[in-house]
């Protein structure tokens, strides 16, 4: 076997991308390319460099022949590769045709895509990133059933500083039950809650609104020492939501009136 072909299918068993190989090697991909085309050959530097990654000697690497490990290796382990501010790490086992677990960041844009993803950019069923895609994602801007993240955007659950989702917690807080400083939804809670139905907070903009102030068709003033509602009667606001939106579910009436009196 030739070195371009040791070479292919070295990088290949470790899970390596051409570009990533590269970017630990600090060379182009293209160079990466026509070292494994077998149209140029690398520097001897470069040549050392790929053993130090790949754990063989730079002998067998070079030779005809079979592979052989370089026993004194300390730079390389059996997936990590840590080279020229680039680490990644991709399993061999897969699901769904997606490795179990790519890791992937470093200097520039690195993309992680697997069952688990963990990059500046990662794209999985579980994602943590700087942007994150999945079904529960992590990140500063994160996007998928569950987030949680600065900018979090969900089909679901958002939890984060701005959030965008059917339930969404948040300083600024969007979607149908929101609850936050700032409150913007069909059932809000919030220190300024608005709502196309409900809302209830400090200041209360919705047809049934609970407030210090309260801006509604039904307007239920809470004058409760401190921060509580035990002022307000649960049951007149249940009624209220009961005349003006007669198929409210139970527990929706539940969660949006347990906290203030009975």
């Amino acid at each position: 076997m030739q070195f371009h072909d040791k070479l292919q299918k070295l990088r290949k068993e470790k899970g390596l991308s051409q570009e990533t190989l590269a970017d630990m090697l600090g060379v182009s991909r293209q160079a990466v390319s026509k070292w494994e085309s077998g149209q140029t050959y690398p520097e001897t530097d470069k040549l050392i460099a790929l053993s130090d990654v790949f754990g063989v000697t730079v002998d067998s690497l070079i030779k005809d022949g079979d592979l052989q490990e370089d026993g004194g290796n300390t730079d390389s382990a059996p997936f990590w590769r840590t080279r020229g501010m680039v680490y990644e790490y991709k399993s061999k086992r897969t699901l769904f045709g997606l490795p179990l677990v790519h890791i992937h960041f470093g200097r520039g844009f690195k993309k992680a895509k697997g069952v688990i993803a963990i990059g500046v950019i990662a794209q999985g069923f579980i994602s943590i990133g700087l942007v994150s895609i999945g079904l529960l994602s992590i990140g500063t801007f994160s996007f998928g059933l569950i987030s949680i993240g600065a900018l979090a955007v969900s089909l679901l659950l958002a939890i984060g500083s701005i959030s965008i989702g059917t339930f969404s917690i948040g300083a600024i807080a969007f979607g149908i039950f929101t609850l936050g400083a700032v409150s913007i939804g069909v059932y809000s809670i919030g220190a300024l809650s608005v709502a196309s139905r409900i809302a209830v907070g400090y200041h209360a903009y919705a047809p049934i609104a609970v407030g210090r102030t309260a801006s509604g068709v039904w307007e239920f003033i809470n004058t409760s020492a401190g921060s509580g509602f035990s002022a307000v009667s649960a049951e007149e606001v249940r009624q209220a939501i009961l005349t003006e939106f007669p198929n409210t579910q139970n527990w929706i009436i539940r969660w949006m009136t347990w906290f203030m009196g009975r």
